[in-house]
């Protein structure tokens, strides 16, 4: 389990501890981005007398995809790493889930997506407008990348440690939720057997959302470079890759 942090303080504890009851065979790395309201003193604490609670501390916080990248590094660094799942640390995403988004890999899959919006998925406690744009932005990317998932800007995510292992983590240059577009877009380029998982995700109830307009621009901007990168004469289509 990765779990970025960043002001978290009244959702961790709880969390892991329903993490590792869902998952008792589970591993969780808290990556925090130097949360002033102490977090990751927190973190420290619970890993202290948790074995299964490891913390990584970053200086300072430069958004989502780099403590996602950071954290996946550090634990494809660990040879008992089989499958890695990333996560929302707010509880949007219920821990009861994980092993229905594991499962799809014990038969076969290389990466299951936790999906809001097919059968049986959704969203509670959202704004309308929030709706909007999360929606908008996966109808954006699937569009322009040609992909056939539903959720494109979800977080709720399940990997094969080969599959991640064998991404360009380091060509990722996504900071806010545009890092799981491109996540998922390399997967796909890559022929990996990728499923949808409906989950509901919940508003949070403690803390604050992350999500600002500047994300949501980077989103867009990242998506057209993407496509970018893949027309014909741009000379860069390579599905192997």
């Amino acid at each position: 389990m990765v779990l970025p942090t960043y002001n978290e303080i009244e959702n961790l504890e709880g969390l892991l501890d329903a993490i590792l009851e869902a998952l008792p065979q589970a591993h969780a790395l808290v990556v925090d981005d130097g949360s002033p309201d102490g977090t990751g003193q927190l973190a420290d604490t619970i890993a202290a007398r948790e074995p299964r609670v490891a913390v990584l501390h970053r200086s300072a916080k430069e958004g989502l995809g780099p403590a996602y990248r950071a954290g996946f590094r550090w634990v494809l660094d660990r040879p008992e790493t089989d499958a890695v799942v990333q996560m929302d640390a707010d509880f949007s995403h219920d821990p009861r889930d994980l092993p229905r988004l594991l499962a799809p890999l014990m038969v076969g899959a290389d990466l299951a997506i936790g999906a809001r919006y097919v059968h049986g998925g959704g969203t509670v406690g959202w704004p309308w407008y929030r709706r909007l744009i999360s929606r908008g932005g996966t109808t954006f990317a699937r569009t322009l990348l040609l992909l056939p998932y539903r959720d494109l800007t979800g977080g709720f995510k399940a990997w094969r440690r080969e599959l991640l292992d064998s991404i360009r983590l380091r060509d990722m240059g996504a900071n806010g939720y545009a890092f799981q577009i491109e996540t998922t877009w390399w997967a796909y380029r890559r022929g990996a057997r990728i499923v949808q998982i409906p989950i509901i995700f919940r508003e949070r109830t403690a803390g604050r959302s992350k999500m600002t307009g500047g994300i949501v621009r980077e989103a867009l901007v990242r998506v057209l470079a993407l496509r970018w990168a893949t027309l014909p004469f741009f000379g860069r289509e390579d599905r192997s890759r």
